[in-house]
């Protein structure tokens, strides 16, 4: 808000109104911040006062279809498209919709980590880590000529696409693979003045790699720049990694926080202040990242959400804590068989005691608000697992032509159960050397558990396994 005297006392006037309506805000969104998680995920911001005074007493947050929002003279015009009110101006800038799905977003990943938090949801996942990658990647006026970021391996295929050819390949950006990330020691190694950010994936899709969040995070602020994580897989339920100071996280609407396979989304949620070196005019850069992007780079790129996909995405997540417990056990339980079967010579699971990684997970991956009796929370390690068939690939093949329940697709986080073969599917455009790298042989099957019985699974698995 200003009292610049550039502009009329019509504008003033809009400013002043605005001011009372935040003020107003911050005062229901402090309240907000005192209730439980579940509260949060099922009410957000949206009101009874609200519903009443201006939705028609809808219980339900309202779909904004319009394009556009219409202003009742210039003077408000002026002040929203200066932005010195709230506005949503037209949706490829904001919409009131995804408005409300941004706060309980914010509000959950920041829910006791101690610090604010902002975020801004956009069309997909992956424009939601190209804007925050994007951002750090100009050329300052006496920088480098070659920058970098570092980013292990192990990651979504889409991703490494992303990172590989439209950063590295297109514009000569240098990616730094770090080919075991929860080794701290590789990290430092690859990191120098021309560092821009530390990326991770974790757990990573889908070969369950991990990293101590903490310490990667310390790592990155040594160097002033920021930390980024895709924790898609996790959602706030288990892990908040800003809780531990991470600067940005990153999430695939489309995938576990949503798990009803009606819409397509991502967001990006920045803790206030960000660390980072880069030189900026704009003092929103560091102090309210998401913010920053919403009101340049996402509107003069335009990876908008649909306000559809959007209230898909809010209905879908008032139940995300009871909904990720529920197929993190039953994930556990198929992980439990899986690593028994005698045509299975690997599990990936953060929840098994034998795989390799489960300990750092146990550090991090627990349900929030559970409570063990003793004054813990309880862990639970995601919905996500691969597992290798013994023999050639065409076993694998087999095994999974046979499911009878469980879905093929390439997608995951769903609430009914679906399997994919990376190798030729979601990491196909890797390359095989790549994908050797990256540890995603064509033997493995990825599965993200939904919430079915888990013994029908486990039948329908036994029932495939036994067809080789």
């Amino acid at each position: 808000m200003t009292d610049d005297p550039q502009y009329g006392p019509g504008v003033l006037k809009y400013i002043e109104e605005a001011k009372k309506v935040l003020n107003k805000r911050e005062k229901h969104l402090a309240r907000i911040k005192e209730l439980k998680f579940d509260t949060i995920a099922v009410h957000g911001l949206y009101t009874v006062e609200e519903a009443l005074n201006h939705n028609q007493g809808a219980v339900i947050e309202p779909l904004y279809l319009s394009t556009a929002q219409a202003y009742r003279d210039s003077d408000e015009m002026e002040a929203a498209l200066a932005y010195l009110i709230p506005t949503w101006c037209y949706t490829r800038f904001a919409n009131p919709t995804t408005f409300y799905l941004e706060w309980v977003l914010s509000l959950l990943e920041g829910y006791k980590t101690g610090y604010e938090t902002s975020c801004l949801v956009t069309a997909s996942g992956m424009s939601a880590i190209m804007l925050a990658v994007d951002a750090f990647l100009v050329k300052q006026r006496k920088g480098p000529e070659k920058i970098n970021f570092v980013s292990p391996i192990q990651i979504y295929g889409g991703t490494f696409q992303h990172f590989s050819v439209r950063k590295m390949k297109e514009r000569g950006i240098e990616v730094r693979w770090v080919h075991h990330q929860e080794d701290i020691t590789e990290w430092k190694e690859k990191i120098d003045e021309n560092t821009r950010f530390l990326y991770s994936e974790a757990p990573s899709n889908p070969q369950q790699s991990f990293c101590d969040v903490k310490a990667l995070v310390d790592l990155a602020h040594s160097w002033e720049i920021p930390f980024i994580i895709d924790s898609t897989c996790a959602t706030p339920a288990l892990m908040r990694p800003i809780a531990y100071g991470a600067d940005i996280v990153i999430h695939s609407l489309t995938k576990s926080i949503t798990s009803g396979g009606l819409a397509v989304g991502g967001a990006l949620i920045s803790r206030k202040q960000i660390v980072s070196k880069i030189k900026s005019d704009n003092p929103l850069f560091k102090e309210n990242f998401a913010e920053y992007v919403k009101f340049l780079p996402f509107r003069d790129t335009g990876p908008a959400a649909s306000p559809v996909n959007a209230l898909f995405a809010l209905n879908d997540l008032r139940t995300l804590r009871s909904k990720i417990d529920l197929v993190s056990q039953n994930c556990q339980k198929v992980a439990e068989f899986l690593s028994h079967h005698s045509h299975v010579y690997q599990v990936d699971y953060l929840g098994l005691p034998s795989f390799p990684l489960h300990g750092l997970a146990k550090r991090y991956m627990k349900l929030v608000d559970s409570g063990d009796g003793r004054g813990n929370e309880i862990n639970r390690f995601g919905h996500l697992l691969s597992f290798r068939v013994d023999g050639p690939p065409q076993n694998a093949r087999k095994v999974f032509d046979n499911f009878k329940i469980i879905f093929r697709a390439g997608d995951l986080g769903r609430i009914k159960s679906i399997a994919t073969i990376p190798a030729i599917s979601t990491h196909l455009q890797q390359g095989e050397e790549i994908r050797d790298t990256a540890d995603v042989p064509p033997q493995l099957i990825r599965l993200g558990v939904g919430a079915e019985d888990p013994d029908d699974i486990i039948e329908d698995l036994d029932q495939a396994l036994r067809s080789i």
